[in-house]
């Protein structure tokens, strides 16, 4: 089973998500919103489908990305999301919760060997 398929999202804690928003806006040109940015980018097996790779500052004091203790977070897209959290539970993998879905997908989160919360994303429509 093909498990990640790529970057989702890098979600980081800053002391002021609104200026660090502005700096890369200023300095590196990213077009962001209250929520970061989103770069789009075409699929390699078919350049007709488009995906989204999120970059996002979050308020330092979030509790988000807990249980982990690190100030990042990184989204991996994956294919057939519900087939790999069973797969992931059978190998003794710490699942956080259950799986959400949304107009855009369906996301869970997982911890890694180090303790690093990761979120899982399975985009709708691919």
């Amino acid at each position: 089973m093909k498990k990640v398929t790529g970057i989702g999202g890098i979600f980081f804690k800053s002391k002021d998500p609104v200026a660090t928003n502005e700096w890369y806006k200023t300095h590196l040109g990213f077009d962001v919103t209250p929520y970061g940015t989103s770069f789009e980018w075409l699929h390699t097996d078919d350049a007709t489908l488009k995906g989204t790779t999120q970059w996002n500052p979050f308020k330092e004091t979030t509790k988000y990305f807990e249980p982990s203790t690190k100030d990042f977070m990184i989204n991996y897209r994956v294919e057939n999301l519900e087939a790999l959290v069973e797969e992931l539970k059978k190998e003794n993998v710490t699942i956080c919760d259950s799986i959400e879905s949304y107009d855009y997908g369906k996301f869970v989160h997982i911890l890694d060997n180090e303790g690093n919360k990761i979120q899982l994303w399975e985009p709708a429509g691919e």
